[in-house]
């Protein structure tokens, strides 16, 4: 009965009232929102001003992932804001379809339909099918709102029971949460991953959606393996078949650049810290390419066990930000704030890899003051827990501004 009122609810929404209330609620104030819920209660119905709240927050936290235009056109559920693909990584992807040569795409498990709107996007036709009515009428809603109903189709089924035959690719996003939170085990999704991969083999072209912490002995021999970070923060791995079987690749966004190899390297030796530290991007860590950075950079391990690259020499590279290292003590707070103390550092960052001091507590016990800044890493170096003083540089051939960029 429950899911019955939540898609009456939905579709009131759609309805001319539905859209004056949800036009007056964009920018509305949720602390405020006891408030406004009583005025609008005066003109209209009690649950549609309680659906048209609930739908103005769930835009409210869309505009990270779709962005303020789209996100104040679209309708959403709440596992659909918190399951569905943030909008550059899924015109990524859909790009890369594009340039397989996909012109149609059976789009399983679409959810509230971002992905199928990226397809469609980039001029594929895609059949979007999710098995939860609200979830279907969210995505056809989304289809009308931003103009695409010529290019998607939205179906409420099984996924399992759809012939994907007449499709040139088939995508397929796993429900990864469950009553309790994340799902870790890839059986565990909704379809389970073996379900998705029989899914992929059976199409020209496939991609399956996973969680980024998937171990790489869960990945299928014949998939290419793709690590995705979008601003830094690594968003999703995806499954390829069709492409490169047995490749991996960690692709950065928003600049679309790529790390690929087919045959990784073996880990990297342990050195001294040298003038510069490297942190690869957390798509690279993910993908297992550190090792391939550290070449580029000349570069090796600070530890065998911490993804840090060492340098003496400040290079270009998309793949990891370069910081100089000014001091490299063992770990002892009291040197450290006597340290800072003495270089008036009242700006700090930290950083954590292989440490079990917690930032806000080290920033706590600190207290910085002072005009200058500075960047701690608490780590380990060949096994011993140290503290690497620094800050991020940038190289003349990476900065627009600099002469050696022209």
């Amino acid at each position: 009965m429950g899911r019955v009122t939540d898609l009456a609810a939905f579709t009131a929404l759609l309805t001319p009232e539905g859209q004056t209330l949800l036009a007056a609620l964009r920018d509305y104030d949720p602390a405020q929102e006891l408030a406004v819920a009583s005025r609008l209660r005066r003109e209209h119905p009690a649950e549609l001003v309680t659906a048209a709240l609930g739908q103005a927050r769930l835009r409210q936290r869309a505009v990270a992932k779709f962005g303020a235009e789209d996100a104040y056109r679209m309708y959403f559920t709440p596992n659909g804001v918190e399951q569905s693909t943030r909008a550059s990584v899924g015109a990524y992807r859909a790009e890369r379809m594009r340039e397989l040569g996909v012109r149609s795409v059976a789009d399983l498990c679409g959810g509230i339909g971002g992905d199928a709107i990226a397809f469609a996007r980039a001029g594929i036709s895609v059949l979007a099918v999710d098995r939860d009515p609200p979830t279907v009428e969210a995505a056809r809603a989304n289809a009308e709102a931003l103009g695409l109903t010529d290019l998607i189709e939205v179906r409420c089924a099984d996924v399992t029971e759809i012939d994907t035959s007449p499709y040139d690719a088939v995508f397929v996003d796993p429900a990864r949460r469950g009553g309790r939170g994340r799902i870790f085990d890839p059986e565990a999704y909704s379809p389970p991953l073996s379900w998705a991969v029989q899914a992929a083999r059976g199409a020209p072209h496939a991609a399956l959606k996973i969680a980024p912490g998937v171990p790489h002995e869960a990945v299928p021999e014949d998939a290419e393996a793709e690590w995705i970070s979008d601003g830094g923060d690594v968003k999703e791995a995806v499954l390829w078949f069709g492409t490169d079987p047995g490749s991996v690749r960690a692709t950065l966004l928003p600049a679309r650049t790529s790390l690929w190899t087919a045959t990784p390297l073996p880990d990297p030796a342990v050195r001294p810290v040298g003038r510069y530290l490297y942190e690869p991007d957390g798509a690279v860590i993910r993908a297992h390419l550190v090792a391939e950075v550290a070449r580029e950079l000349d570069g090796g391990l600070i530890d065998e066990t911490i993804a840090y690259v060492t340098a003496d020499g400040l290079m270009p590279t998309p793949y990891a930000t370069a910081y100089e290292i000014t001091d490299e003590i063992p770990f002892n707070l009291k040197k450290l704030k006597a340290l800072l103390r003495e270089r008036e550092v009242g700006t700090l960052t930290v950083k954590k890899r292989g440490s079990a001091v917690e930032p806000e507590e080290l920033r706590r016990r600190i207290k910085p003051k002072g005009k200058n800044s500075a960047t701690v890493f608490l780590t380990r170096v060949a096994g011993a827990p140290t503290m690497l003083i620094g800050h991020p540089v940038r190289h003349p051939a990476n900065d627009p501004a600099s002469p050696q960029a022209r």
